[in-house]
């Protein structure tokens, strides 16, 4: 298989996996399903979710830089005739990763805002109970 081929294959499996991550997700909603309002200890189980899928992106953007950095040392060291092909694995391996992240932390972020609306209904000290609200400057997805 020629590196076009290769390349094309990789672009190809990189948009599948991003339209296999996104579809069910785009279903999933943090909202009861009969529209009621949610409870305190519902909230609080939405609260420690969200945290949970805060810290695991940051766990896996990291093993992720590790990889790269693997792949890129690998690069480095290659024979001549080797390098273009690496080349093509480690950018459709960025592509595949950015584009997969890029959805997860999309979906955190709508979960995240449609959260605080929730803990905004129940009022100002249901907000300043949950460890997503209280004392966050950074984003949902910051990886610092």
């Amino acid at each position: 298989m020629n590196t076009k081929s290769k390349l094309l294959v990789g672009s190809s499996l990189a948009l599948a996996l991003a339209l296999a991550v996104w579809s069910p997700l785009q279903a999933q909603s943090a909202d009861p399903a009969d529209g009621a309002k949610p409870t305190e200890s519902q909230l609080a189980e939405h609260c420690r979710e969200m945290k949970d899928q805060r810290l695991q992106i940051r766990a896996d953007v990291k093993a992720q830089d590790v990889k790269l950095t693997e792949q890129l040392a690998e690069l480095n060291g290659a024979a001549e005739e080797k390098k273009l092909g690496l080349i093509a694995v480690v950018l459709t391996s960025v592509v595949e990763q950015r584009i997969a992240m890029d959805v997860r932390r999309a979906k955190l972020e709508d979960g995240m805002m449609r959260h605080w609306m929730q803990h905004t209904q129940l009022g100002k000290d249901s907000m300043s109970q949950c460890p997503m609200c209280k004392g966050e400057a950074k984003t949902p997805t910051d990886s610092k």
